[in-house]
């Protein structure tokens, strides 16, 4: 036990949070509403119902350390968002050799205490040559469990369920396989980049009209593209990898990995993904 406090303070995530009661500043008690506090700054969370039940943070390292112990796999980075509002981890597991690069495996994991997700697992993963990050989608309902006084009674299932996420990851690296032996054509990197800037058909042919900050963006985009297609070919993994590349370095000048794991960054990069490999 020592050594996983130890390891929450290494990662930043050695605290609790309480539930309170919330009331207006003349002191009459909101009925049906509580906070999620954290009780070392007492920052206030996230705001819910009655029935919501945290997930304290040493719960969560007890959780890896099942998951450890059943998978063999240690626990590699982990941190939070907002104060501690949004918690994320991740296992090392395995890793695809492509083509002279590594893409490192993660299994990777969610929680929070403001209502953004639930506790949950999936997978990530990490280009060595180029440090492009992607966090792939939540692949089974069975490893996402919403915060209410049953879900500690569903872990057991949770961990039932690991070893899915893992052939799922085998399964990722075999789609990321099959997009690098597939050639990137016009038509797919016009459809990726209108994905990936929410662009209609029309906004694109009409580029010049665009705002200048969307046209800059889009000449970001671009050379990052084109960097990564020199290096990994004219193939739809360098084209996913020309998404990843401007979503990792080039789209924030600060850290964007909240944004690719929880927002709409994220759910745009899945969208391209999942699109890419039915086109396959």
């Amino acid at each position: 036990m020592n050594e996983q406090r130890e390891m929450l303070e290494g990662l930043g995530l050695n605290w609790e949070v309480s539930k309170e009661p919330i009331q207006t500043v003349s002191g009459i008690e909101i009925p049906d509403k509580i906070a999620i506090m954290r009780t070392d700054t007492e920052k206030v969370l996230g705001i819910h119902g009655p029935n919501y039940d945290p997930y304290q943070n040493h719960e969560l390292m007890e959780l890896l350390h099942q998951i450890g112990g059943k998978t063999g796999l240690e626990v590699h980075s982990g941190g939070s968002f907002k104060g501690g509002a949004k918690i994320w981890f991740q296992l090392k597991s395995d890793n695809l050799s492509l083509n002279g690069d590594t893409i490192e495996g993660y299994l990777s994991g969610f929680n929070s205490f403001d209502g953004s997700s639930g506790l949950g697992l999936g997978n990530s993963t990490k280009t060595v040559s180029c440090e492009n990050a992607w966090w792939a989608a939540y692949r089974e309902v069975q490893t996402k469990l919403r915060h209410s006084t049953s879900m500690r009674s569903k872990i057991e299932e949770m961990l039932a369920h690991v070893d899915i996420v893992l052939h799922q990851e085998q399964k990722l690296f075999r789609e990321i396989v099959m997009l690098s032996e597939t050639a990137m054509t016009h038509t797919q990197k016009d459809l990726v980049t209108c994905l990936l800037f929410n662009l209609d058909r029309e906004e694109y042919l009409n580029e010049s009209e665009l705002s200048t900050r969307k046209k800059n963006q889009l000449t970001d985009f671009r050379t990052d593209l084109r960097t990564e297609l020199a290096h990994k070919g004219d193939n739809l993994w360098g084209l996913f990898s020309g998404v990843t590349r401007y979503t990792t370095h080039t789209m924030k000048t600060t850290d964007n990995s909240e944004g690719k794991m929880f927002g709409q960054t994220g759910v745009r990069e899945r969208r391209i993904f999942k699109e890419l490999v039915e086109m396959v």
